[in-house]
């Protein structure tokens, strides 16, 4: 996975790296949960208190995710 870090710490990243990232992030919030879910389910745990345990990861992710996508529009906007 790419070190998002990076990318919203260092400027600027062109348009295909945050396009690139974006999907990463995505893709990784969205495996998060389903796995997060699925395990819950096993062992039988309810899905909200699955999901409020995964809470502050997804706020991060989401938080992220709202940053790469300014930059990408102040980009594409700036061009």
């Amino acid at each position: 996975m790419t070190d998002t870090t990076e990318l919203t710490a260092n400027a600027p990243a062109s348009s295909e790296e945050l396009n690139l990232a974006i999907a990463e992030l995505e893709e990784y919030r969205e495996r998060l949960v389903n796995d997060t879910l699925s395990m819950a389910q096993k062992a039988k745990v309810m899905k909200a208190q699955a999901l409020a345990s995964l809470q502050p990861q997804l706020a991060q992710l989401d938080a992220t995710l709202e940053s790469l996508r300014q930059q990408q529009s102040s980009l594409t906007s700036g061009n």
